[in-house]
């Protein structure tokens, strides 16, 4: 250490000691924050706080699912459905499911539910009713007590477990998994429905 540096230390204390970045700050104003820091533009210095990202990507992911809940004839409110479903005179199906992490599920969606036969069939017979229980997305508390709720009186073991209701809220059957497509499926829930 030099003896000008233990000068200093010794006269001013460690809070007041002038120290010099190593590297220079950039001047913020004009075009050359622009030229030299275009990063500015597009990714906020907020953004670097891990809470901060995974708040936004869970907002945005809770508001895209009820979103497409909606746009696709489902619903998640459970009491919702059975009223809508004594009114309407129709059955009540509720896929209890792991939508983020169950591969069965996820075929189920894609080979059944996503196709048109299914939708328009849906459209004349069921109330929808998705009871999901996810290891990645949030839920609110009472979402999660009303699934748990259901979970526990229907006795669901496994996913995806597809529980059909009468118009009175009784049940009617269970179905899982099927192979074929929407045909079968709409099959299933013709004999149920005749019961």
């Amino acid at each position: 250490m030099s003896r000008y540096a233990r000068m200093n230390r010794r006269c001013n204390p460690p809070s007041r000691t002038l120290i010099k970045p190593l590297i220079p700050r950039p001047r913020w104003t004009g075009e050359n924050a622009l030229k030299q820091h275009p990063q500015i533009l597009y990714y906020p210095a907020v953004m670097n706080s891990p809470f901060i990202r995974f708040a936004l990507v869970a907002a945005v992911s809770a508001l895209t699912s009820s979103a497409l809940l909606a746009a696709g004839g489902w619903d998640d409110d459970y009491s919702k459905a059975l009223t809508q479903a004594k009114a309407e005179k129709k059955m009540v199906l509720l896929d209890f499911t792991g939508s983020d992490w169950c591969g069965w599920c996820m075929k189920l969606g894609k080979e059944v539910f996503s196709k048109k036969e299914f939708k328009d069939y849906a459209k004349g017979n069921l109330v929808l009713v998705e009871v999901d229980f996810p290891q990645g997305k949030r839920q609110s508390k009472k979402l999660k007590d009303q699934n748990e709720k259901l979970k526990g009186e229907f006795a669901i073991h496994g996913y995806p477990t597809i529980i059909m209701l009468d118009s009175e809220g009784k049940k009617i059957g269970q179905l899982g998994y099927m192979e074929g497509g929407a045909e079968p499926f709409i099959a299933a829930l013709d004999k149920l429905k005749a019961h």
